[in-house]
C-alpha cells in the first residue's frame, strides 16, 4: 500500500513510525505545511518502507495513494477529509473531524453520501483493557451497571495558544471519555450536568476555558456516569475507566505505572509513571492504524465511523452548554 500522511508534528511522527512497522505499507508520502519538518521526519524513519515528501500538502492528492492519514492542525482536518472523499480515498482522521458541531455534522453527511471509509482517531477504543471491559459488559459478567467513572488527568497544561484553539476542555479532552463510555457500555447518554474550575494559569480563564472539569452523565438505562479531567496532575498522566455492576466491578488503565499512591505508603520507592497520552496508549495507537489498513484492504468494517465521532461531539457540546449555563442539559438540545 501507498499511504499518505498529512502532518509531521508530534502525533504525525507517532503515526509515521506505526505505519512503517506495518508490512502492507511499502511507501509513505508525508506532507506538512512546514516542508522542512516533513523532510526531518522522513530522515528519522527507517529506510523501508520508502518515504517521500511532496512539494506541498496538495501534492498528496496526486501521489496515487491507497489511503490518507490526517494528523495536521485541527483547522485543516475538515478540508483534508473532504478532499480525500472527493478523490475516493479512504481516510483516517485524528479527532476532531471539524472544529465545531456544524462542521462535524457536514463531514458526516458528506461521508455517508460519498460512501468512502472515514475512520476517526478515538484511540482508546483500541486499548486492550477498554476492549476487555466492553466484552465484560456485553457478556453480562458485571450484571447491570449502576456507576461508570472515567478520568483524564494530564500532568501539565498545554501551551496557551493550543488552549485558545482547542474548543474547551470538554470538546478537546473529555470527548475521549465520552466516546469511550458509549463504546464500552453500548448505551446512550441522555442528560449531562457539567462543572469546571480554574485554579491554575490565568490563560485558561482568559480563553473562556477551565483547567479542571467534571460531568455527571445520565445513561438511557439508568446507569450514572462520572467523568473527571484536569490539566494539572503533576504525579503523571492518568487515564482510567471503572465500571461497577450488580455482580462485579472492573477497572482499566490501573497498573504499576498509574500515578496514584496508596496510603499508608509501603516504601516501594520511585515509580515510573506515564508521561502522557501517547505513552499510555502506545499500543492502542498502533492498533488503530493496523485497523485502518485492514479497512483499506476490505478485511474489516470501519471500527470508528464519522457517526460515532458526531455522537461524542454532541455529548461534549452538551457538557460545554451545561458548564456555561449551570444546568442539566438534555442531549436532544444540541442535536442537529
Amino acid at each position: 500500500m501507498r499511504i499518505g500522511l498529512a502532518g509531521a508534528g508530534r502525533i504525525g511522527a507517532r503515526h509515521a513510525a506505526a505505519l512503517c512497522a506495518l508490512p502492507e505499507v511499502d511507501a509513505l508520502v508525508i506532507a506538512d505545511v512546514d516542508a522542512v519538518r516533513a523532510r526531518d521526519l522522513v530522515a528519522r524513519l527507517p529506510s523501508e518502507p520508502r518515504a517521500f515528501v511532496p512539494d506541498t500538502v496538495e501534492g498528496l492528492f496526486s501521489a496515487g495513494l491507497d489511503g490518507l492519514v490526517v494528523a495536521a492542525a485541527t483547522d485543516a482536518h475538515a478540508d483534508l477529509v473532504a478532499r480525500a472523499m472527493a478523490a475516493r480515498m479512504p481516510v483516517f482522521c485524528e479527532k476532531p473531524l471539524a472544529p465545531d458541531l456544524d462542521g462535524t455534522f457536514q463531514a458526516v453527511a458528506a461521508s455517508a453520501a460519498a460512501g468512502v471509509p472515514v475512520q476517526v482517531g478515538f484511540q482508546r477504543r483500541f486499548d486492550a483493557g477498554n476492549a476487555a471491559a466492553r466484552e465484560a459488559v456485553a457478556s453480562g459478567r458485571l450484571g447491570w451497571l449502576h456507576t461508570v467513572r472515567s478520568c483524564s488527568f494530564d500532568p501539565a497544561p498545554p501551551p496557551a495558544g493550543y488552549v485558545r484553539a482547542s474548543g474547551g476542555l470538554f470538546r478537546d479532552c473529555v470527548i475521549h471519555d465520552l466516546d469511550l463510555i458509549r463504546f464500552v457500555t453500548g448505551r446512550e447518554v441522555v442528560r449531562v450536568m457539567a462543572a469546571g474550575a480554574n485554579r491554575g494559569d490565568e490563560f485558561f480563564r482568559e480563553c473562556g476555558d477551565v483547567d479542571t472539569g467534571s460531568a455527571l452523565l445520565f445513561l438511557d438505562d439508568g446507569t450514572l456516569g462520572v467523568v473527571s479531567a484536569t490539566r494539572y496532575n503533576a504525579a503523571g498522566y492518568d487515564s482510567r475507566l471503572e465500571l461497577f455492576g450488580s455482580k462485579d466491578s472492573v477497572v482499566t488503565g490501573q497498573d504499576a505505572r498509574t500515578p496514584v499512591t496508596a496510603l499508608p505508603e509501603r516504601g516501594n520507592g520511585a515509580r515510573h509513571v506515564y508521561s502522557g497520552f501517547m505513552e499510555r496508549f502506545a499500543d492502542a495507537y498502533d492498533a488503530e492504524l493496523r485497523a485502518f489498513v485492514d479497512v483499506i484492504a476490505g478485511r474489516r468494517g470501519n471500527p470508528c465511523p464519522p457517526e460515532e465521532a458526531l455522537e461524542a461531539f454532541y455529548l461534549a457540546e452538551a457538557c460545554e452548554l451545561s458548564l456555561k449555563e449551570g444546568r442539566v442539559v438534555g442531549t436532544e438540545e444540541v442535536r442537529r
